[in-house]
């Protein structure tokens, strides 16, 4: 074999190469591009507290702020920073985004979550911003579940009647509780309430094929319970057959679904059912 003859079986192979190498190369690009963007901001329910609507919107990637919108005239208050973001000029901008998680109330005060978990106090009045110790509380109250609202109280609660006159209520744990409560199969949902000018207490329940929303207590009296469940200190679901067993001590009619149970502990307390029209009160015991 001639050198020119063994130069161009050596040349071959590493030419095959190279077009390997940047083959794979072009491939890569896109992928590392990709892999370089983040993922879609998270969806943050709005918290409505004293006809006042707090959202963290997404548009500003830079920082973590809230706008605080007036429910009835539908006009943005205010808007406050809570978090910035420092930006390194030698990364990709978005992947240093971060935005908030979740909004939350807590004695008072607006909890502001980061998707990093950190959380933020924010004071309503002064808009005061401090993060927030988790050691500061041994243990989190009904107000953490914030986040957790379920879609269903989250629509009832910002739109239409209710938003106008009623406050989700964190006074117990948990603050709302989920059931077949009319019996047509499917999934409601009763929450606590607080009406904003008189400040009773009540049980809201979203029914789940309609969203229509019927309010017991906070001002709507029924049976014994009155119209403010201040005095209810725990409350629970009752299955249907459970709450069958639980109403026939005291000659209740069959039920159609589940049944709210309503204590004063070592007090009094009552079944909460659907009667096919409307709901009505079973008292258990006083």
């Amino acid at each position: 074999m001639s050198a020119n003859d063994h130069h161009k079986h050596v040349g071959k192979p590493a030419a095959i190469m190279t077009r390997v190498v940047f083959t794979l190369i072009a491939l890569a690009l896109p992928l590392c591009s990709a892999l370089s963007k983040r993922i879609a901001p998270p969806t943050v329910t709005p918290l409505i507290h004293e006809g006042v609507r707090y959202v963290a919107p997404t548009d500003d990637g830079r920082r973590g702020y809230i706008e605080a919108w007036d429910i009835d005239a539908n006009k943005r208050l205010w808007e406050l920073t809570v978090f910035t973001n420092r930006i390194d000029p030698k990364l990709e901008e978005d992947v240093q985004w971060v935005f908030i998680k979740s909004l939350s109330l807590r004695d008072g005060m607006l909890m502001v979550t980061s998707e990093r978990g950190k959380t933020y106090q924010v004071d309503l009045k002064t808009k005061t911003v401090t993060q927030f110790d988790a050691a500061q509380s041994a243990a989190p109250d009904a107000a953490a579940q914030g986040h957790e609202i379920p879609q269903a109280v989250a629509r009832a609660i910002t739109n239409g009647s209710l938003s106008k006159q009623y406050d989700l209520s964190f006074r117990m744990n948990p603050f709302y509780l989920r059931g077949d409560f009319n019996g047509d199969g499917n999934t409601d949902v009763a929450f606590l309430v607080q009406h904003r000018s008189t400040r009773k207490i009540g049980i809201a329940i979203v029914h789940g094929a309609t969203d229509k929303v019927i309010i017991l207590g906070a001002g709507v009296a029924i049976g014994n319970g009155g119209d403010d469940f201040e005095w209810m200190d725990s409350w629970r679901v009752l299955s249907k057959d459970s709450a069958a067993r639980e109403g026939g001590k005291t000659n209740a009619p069959d039920f159609r679904g589940d049944a709210l149970f309503v204590e004063k502990s070592e007090a009094a307390s009552a079944l909460i059912y659907w009667n096919g029209k409307r709901y009505v009160w079973s008292q258990q015991g006083d």
